[in-house]
């Protein structure tokens, strides 16, 4: 009996220790009794001995409990902050900190610290001493002081007699959304509702929601647009006091607009756009001298002259900061009267403008600039493939002189941006093809070809002289910054192209990288190659701070050409001609933009890969045996990730369904390797897989790796 007490009061320590080491911890962030219990492998049989172990705790004030959550009590608290996190799709998080003065930089948050904040909640961090520094300070999230939103979109997925559960994308498939509803309006699986949060006391184990809207049924796919435009509360109608200021302007410019303007409409202009474009804010002129060298004109319409600072048009576009576009539809910055009306360069209409004059020697080498308000009539209106047929001499017109000159100076500058170290990646864009359902029906492959380029490469140019006028003249502005990679984000990339067979040094150069583009452009990995190296990138952001561009490899770069569709475009043709802006102004509307084109870019893609689903949906019950053909893009030890050749849809197979064998995962080599077979996964190998199931309600695709398609490598067992 005695020798049973001994044992069980060393179980008793071990125990107590065991918490209380964990609770102490860095790592540790507030949770639930039962979560604690859960992570610190608590046997059942022992729990009533750990609750008396945090009864102990709370008694000696070790801990404090609040919102039911368990916290440290620490003598000397470590730094804190208030901030709005920002979630990844992949679970982890960044805080921007309300005080700017408590950190330059946004706060790291790993995926298992976030606390289960939600997307734009405000939050306490606990900063940590010793964050990795190549990602900047990082910390854990230990309380939630504000919930962004109390709404949610879901859809039904299973009924019981008096509830049912909810699928909603932004919580995660692994949150269990429990559904009150009025049974006057009952409910049925693939409906799509609007929910709102009756109390966050139990999340994140299960979340009590009630019905405020209905949305429509999954089935119907003219809605997803409008249920996202709901979900990233995107604004998509413009108040009256807006749209009436819009109506008020002529249809036209008058004789009164012109007046102090360079008169361009004499001039050979014209723009070259996407064939679903409906505005055209930018368009080209170029000549050539006696000495056959260049003078290239940006004209960019003229926004900053109608849309008046602090007017309704003003604010509604500060509040927007972007326009939003989804397949078949956008949703504006500016009212129609403006973005597809007087702001638009139409051919054979004179328009009001900003105009960059350009004068490059014969190696395409800037000799002088001039930044001036003009008027021009665009003499035609070229989509891309009008453009390169001209250019490919398929079609006669009087502007092929031009567009050949223009393609001359392009090529010239892509060789000053490569000699500069910027990465040209030139990937053909994919574009899918909706039916007037919303439903998709395919895609269509874009080449990046010479217009494209010659167009980007102009607008690049205009970017930076206009960045480097405002800097020359001492005017504070908003910049468009990025940063480069960390190093194990760019080791990620480097391992990538490792597994494909490239030969890259440990520490590569920006010519080194730009090598292996070139290289890669003979091979069937260029795509999957350029993925993995925007993955690897950190997100371009606007800045009042001149922190250069990485990807562009430019010290000055600001956004201009754009002023229809981004507000900062906007606010840099203001700084040009009107009085300056006062720098924290300036950082408020950087950091505004930069929040609003996240969230554009999600509701965007949240779109896209519900598309990508649906098409992929239609073809399983099409043909429910199809094989695809696949790339594998990246290794976890948990399983592989696959890009779909042709869709560009990314697909996951855990390690355990892989099927043939047992496999285990080599962390130096990042593969996995077949335990019998010796088979070998890692970045780059080509596979096949196959569609096992696919569930419209949760977006979920299951997937199947055919073995006989993959790669197969010979590994040396080690001694």
């Amino acid at each position: 009996m005695k020798k049973n007490k001994d044992i069980s009061a060393k179980r008793v320590k071990k125990i107590r220790n065991k918490l209380w080491f964990f609770i102490k911890s860095n790592d540790y962030t507030p949770m639930t009794q039962k979560q604690l219990f859960i992570e610190c492998s608590i046997p059942k049989d022992l729990e009533k001995v750990a609750k008396d172990c945090i009864t102990e705790f709370i008694a000696k004030e070790m801990i404090f409990i609040k919102s039911q959550l368990i916290h440290f009590a620490i003598e000397k608290e470590p730094p804190t902050l208030v901030g709005k996190i920002s979630i990844h799709a992949k679970g982890f998080g960044f805080v921007t900190p309300e005080d700017a003065s408590t950190t330059a930089k946004d706060v790291f948050i790993p995926k298992h610290l976030t606390l289960n904040a939600v997307d734009k909640d405000i939050v306490r961090v606990r900063v940590s001493p010793d964050g990795k520094k190549e990602k900047g300070p990082e910390g854990a999230v230990i309380e939630i002081v504000k919930r962004s939103r109390e709404c949610f979109s879901g859809v039904i997925y299973e009924l019981e007699k008096d509830s049912a559960f909810a699928f909603c994308p932004l919580l995660g498939e692994s949150k269990t959304v429990n559904v009150s509803f009025s049974k006057k309006k009952p409910l049925k699986v693939g409906d799509r509702v609007f929910l709102e949060i009756e109390n966050w006391e139990t999340y994140p184990e299960k979340i009590n929601t009630k019905v405020v809207k209905h949305l429509g049924h999954i089935s119907d796919a003219s809605k997803d647009i409008g249920v996202a435009i709901h979900e990233y509360k995107i604004q998509e109608n413009f108040a009256s006091d807006t749209i009436e200021e819009a109506k008020k302007f002529s249809k036209n410019p008058t004789k009164s607009d012109l007046k102090n303007r360079v008169d361009l409409t004499e001039i050979e202009s014209f723009t070259i756009d996407p064939d679903t474009a409906k505005d055209y804010d930018d368009a080209l002129s170029l000549t050539k001298d006696k000495n056959d060298e260049f003078h290239l004109i940006v004209h960019i319409a003229d926004v900053s002259y109608y849309v008046q600072k602090d007017s309704h048009l003003d604010k509604e576009a500060f509040e927007r900061a972007n326009s939003t576009y989804f397949p078949n539809k956008c949703v504006p910055m500016l009212p129609e009267e403006l973005s597809n009306g007087l702001c638009s360069l139409k051919e054979d209409v004179v328009r009001l403008t900003v105009s960059v004059f350009m004068h490059f020697d014969i190696n395409g080498e800037l000799k002088s600039y001039d930044i001036r308000r003009t008027f021009i009539k665009s003499k035609k209106r070229f989509t891309y493939k009008e453009a390169k047929h001209v250019l490919d001499e398929k079609i006669a017109s009087p502007h092929f002189e031009t567009l050949k000159s223009m393609k001359e100076l392009a090529l010239l500058l892509q060789k000053k941006r490569r000699e500069r170290g910027s990465i040209d990646l030139s990937l053909p864009e994919i574009v899918l093809k909706i039916d007037p359902k919303g439903v998709p029906v395919g895609f269509e492959v874009i080449e990046y070809d010479i217009t494209h380029q010659l167009v980007e490469e102009f607008m690049l140019k205009a970017n930076e002289i206009v960045a480097h006028a405002l800097i020359s003249r001492n005017i504070p502005t908003i910049f468009r910054v990025h940063q480069a990679p960390g190093s194990s984000e760019s080791n990620d990339f480097l391992n990538v192209a490792r597994a494909y067979g490239f030969k890259v040094k440990k520490s590569p150069s920006h010519r080194d990288i730009q090598q292996l583009f070139e290289e890669a452009r003979s091979t069937p990995y260029l795509r999957s190659l350029s993925v993995a190296f925007i993955r690897s990138m950190k997100l371009a952001i606007y800045s009042d701070q001149n922190v250069w561009h990485f990807g562009l490899s430019l010290e000055h770069y600001c956004h201009f050409t754009s002023p229809i569709r981004r507000y900062s475009d906007l606010v840099v043709h203001r700084l040009l001609f009107e009085k300056g802006i006062p720098q924290e102004t300036l950082q408020s509307i950087s950091q505004h933009c930069s929040e609003k084109e996240r969230i554009s870019f999600k509701a965007e893609q949240s779109v896209i890969n519900l598309k990508k689903t649906r098409y992929l949906h239609a073809l399983f019950q099409e043909d429910s045996e199809r094989i695809y053909e696949a790339n594998v893009s990246k290794i976890k030890p948990f399983g592989l990730y696959f890009e779909v050749s042709g869709l560009h849809f990314e697909g996951f197979i855990h390690i355990s369904e892989i099927g043939d064998d047992y496999y285990y995962y080599e962390e130096k080599a990042s593969r996995l390797i077949g335990e019998k077979t010796r088979a070998c996964f890692s970045s780059g190998v080509q596979i096949q897989v196959k569609i096992v199931h696919i569930n419209l309600l949760k977006q979920e695709v299951i997937w199947n790796v055919i073995c006989q398609g993959r790669e197969k490598k010979k590994i040396k067992k080690k001694k």
